[in-house]
């Protein structure tokens, strides 16, 4: 029987990657911070005719003829570059609109399409709209398909925000007619191939340097040059409504309205100035249609920009929120297990030491079956033990082994179809004979002085269950020693702090202890979820026993060696898991003792064991967008300090658990690789879960980490 996976989930997940990974290039691409948009004016070799530079400040290149115009004497023809800003525009359109003023917009299409109703404004109170590009390129250094693209998608984005088209484009960087250099000269006769007038200025006021509201006035009155016939003549003003602090551009407008008006001049849009038809008319249909696409698709990575940023927000707050939780409540247990042993100590009494029944589930474990009950009998445990080996089904040796081991005093087989982990467990659970009822994993190997210091803590009668501290015994390779830190890191420390909330969610199958009357006020070991060591520990808090961990005991267990065994069991947890969860859901509404697990657990697991890792890939793809296209100084920072919280967490956790520090090497590759690799398995695991599907038990292939004599096993350091 195959697990029944859906289909294509994972071609679902690497779509919504690509529909991500595009969705952040638009944006990129719109924010002028991919290839030249985010450049200054580039070559100047070459010189453009000199008629060019002495003709007036609107260019007509059609037909490779230079044709020019000026404004009508009296007539001024305000316009505004680079916007439109949803902060500055506005402000300047009441300016206007407060002295019945009309002028031109040489709008930068990405942010017509962040803004279209800024867009539309400018239309319906009679203003024009010009072309500035799409991500303020310098137009005579880039090349020629990039030009192209550039101006045709501000078309596209007039088109889609306001059902309009332009006639009239101004290149970035340019200014009057004597200040064209030779590629401006170029990029000109390129546009007039496309239809376009070049406008340029004749009153340049600089006011994106902010040199001051009389400054800004003096230049776009002309003043600065004379009186006379120049001061009656009619001028393009080049202003900007975008691209920083505006507010002396707004009270500049302000002041030239008031001061020239009173002068007898007109503000006029460009076309109306030069005498033409207006530059703006209505666009083809499918301009509209395909311009209103450009506008979501670019409002819509604009969202999911800004979505990403809050969640990258929200995930350095929680995340270092948790390492925080963590270290404290991980120095409350050991004060706590520290006041424990002291109280133990100074009680004129024998140590509690009940008979124990070790029950061993074993599907195809022949590489390390031996050495599991070997190790579970070489023990310094003073009152009586018995194992119980359970066969379930093995197709390999593994029944062969145990039995030849029954000649040992305490040593029991039990031989019995494949039927799964939970049913081996209850089988075993079935014939034990001891009170207290130990399980162990087939692949796992105790030190002498663990069934004592786990069965200890069960001197308190309120206690239903203990969990052991599960090693990895095989860490000598990368994904061992990051499999090493994940265990001693994150399982640890989270114990430790379930524990002092009493509201631990998971007993360890590879080690715990349990009282039999705590098993049967649960009926034993449920086959619901696949995680059935997390529903068992979940359903024995929710029936009012406490379970506490017990760091002393230790064990040592065979990880998986390869990404492919790694990938499978980790799948398998996190699957059952969320089986797990929502079956003990109704534990949130629980009152008492048995409400703990459900209000303080519960939340606690969706947001760090579910919620984080679903939306960590996108944090991350974020993460390298902004190292391209953001600031990579800062996030390069950001990066190196939760590692460095992870580094300080970690030192701490190996110290707690008697550990060398010099394991902590790969934290920052693990960071990069193995936390992915991880995220992606709650991802599958969660979609699994929507679609409804049911894995089976599964064992990882065992590499033999216990195949040497006993005595060579691993000790703790």
């Amino acid at each position: 029987m195959k697990n029944r996976e859906p289909k294509g989930h994972w071609i679902l997940l690497l779509l919504s990657g690509v529909a991500l990974a595009i969705a952040l290039l638009v944006n990129g691409f719109a924010s002028g911070q991919m290839g030249e948009g985010n450049g200054g004016p580039g070559e100047t070799a070459g010189e453009p005719p000199a008629a060019a530079t002495r003709a007036g400040s609107v260019l007509n290149l059609t037909n490779g003829e230079l044709r020019s115009a000026r404004p009508l004497p009296r007539r001024i023809a305000l316009t505004f570059d680079d916007g439109p800003d949803p902060e500055w525009t506005p402000k300047l359109l009441d300016v206007l609109r407060k002295h019945n003023a009309h002028a031109t917009f040489f709008a930068i299409g990405a942010n017509i399409s962040k803004n279209p109703g800024l867009a539309r404004r400018m239309i319906r109170e009679g203003h024009e709209i010009g072309n500035h590009t799409y991500t303020h390129i310098d137009m005579g250094s880039a090349p020629a398909w990039r030009v192209k693209l550039e101006l045709d998608l501000t078309q596209r984005a007039l088109a889609g925000a306001t059902g309009r088209s332009t006639s009239l484009v101004r290149q970035p960087y340019s200014s009057t007619p004597s200040g064209l250099t030779g590629p401006q000269w170029r990029a000109a006769q390129a546009a007039a191939e496309q239809g376009y007038l070049t406008v340029l200025t004749d009153r340049d006021t600089e006011d994106w340097g902010r040199p001051g509201i009389d400054k800004i006035v003096e230049r776009a009155a002309g003043t600065g040059t004379g009186a006379g016939a120049g001061a009656r003549a009619g001028a393009i003003v080049m202003l900007h409504d975008s691209g920083g602090d505006r507010t002396e551009t707004v009270q500049g407008v302000e002041a030239i309205l008031t001061r020239l008006a009173g002068q007898g001049y007109q503000f006029t849009t460009v076309s109306e100035a030069i005498g033409l038809q207006p530059g703006n008319t209505p666009a083809a249909a499918d301009e509209k249609v395909i311009g209103k696409a450009l506008v979501w698709g670019q409002l819509g990575s604009s969202w999911i920009i800004g979505g990403l940023a809050l969640l990258f927000a929200v995930a350095a707050v929680l995340t270092a929120l948790r390492l925080a939780i963590l270290l404290i409540f991980a120095r409350v247990h050991v004060g706590r297990v520290r006041r424990l042993r002291r109280r133990r100590t100074r009680r004129d009494q024998p140590a509690f030491t009940p008979p124990v029944s070790v029950i061993v589930p074993a599907y195809n474990e022949e590489v390390g079956i031996e050495a599991t009950i070997r190790s579970l009998l070489d023990t310094d445990y003073r009152a009586p033990i018995e194992v119980i080996v359970v066969n379930d089904g093995s197709t390999d040796r593994t029944a062969e082994i145990a039995g030849s081991l029954t000649y040992i005093p305490g040593v029991r087989l039990i031989r019995k179809p494949n039927g799964g982990k939970p049913s081996a467990l209850n089988a075993g659970i079935a014939i034990a004979q001891a009170e207290v009822v130990v399980l162990v994993d087939g692949d796992t190997v105790f030190q002498r002085d663990t069934i004592g210091n786990l069965v200890a803590p069960m001197v308190n009668p309120q206690v239903g269950a203990v969990s052991g501290n599960t090693k990895v015994a095989n860490r000598g390779g990368i994904i061992g020693r990051w499999q090493h830190i994940e265990y001693v890191i994150g399982f640890n420390l989270d114990r430790r702090m379930f524990d002092v909330l009493q509201c631990m969610p998971t007993i360890p199958g590879a080690i715990g202890a349990f009282r039999r009357r705590a098993l049967a006020s649960v009926g034993g070991v449920s086959d619901d979820t696949l995680a059935e060591d997390t529903d068992l520990t979940m359903a024995i808090c929710r029936e009012g026993w406490r379970v506490v961990y017990e760091e002393s005991a230790l064990a040592w267990t065979e990880a998986p060696a390869s990404i492919r065994q790694l990938w499978r069991q980790r799948y398998r947890w996190c699957y059952g898991t969320l089986q797990a969860m929502w079956k003990h859901r109704g534990s949130l509404f629980q009152g008492g003792r048995s409400g703990h697990f459900g209000r303080r657990c519960l939340p606690y697991l969706t947001v760090f064991q579910v919620a984080l890792p679903l939306f960590a890939p996108a944090v991350d793809i974020f993460t390298l967008y902004g190292l391209y296209f953001l600031d990579p100084g800062k996030l390069a920072l950001s990066w190196l300090f939760f590692t460095l919280l992870q580094t300080l967490a970690g030192a701490y956790a190996l110290r707690l658990d008697g550990e060398p520090l010099r394991t902590l090497w790969v934290l920052p590759l693990q960071q990069i690789v193995y936390r992915q690799l991880m995220y992606l398995v709650t991802i599958q695991s969660m979609v699994t879960a929507v679609a409804g599907a049911r894995l089976r038990w599964q064992t990882i292939r065992r590499t033999g980490t216990f195949s040497t004599p006993p005595e060579t096993a691993p000790q703790i350091r």
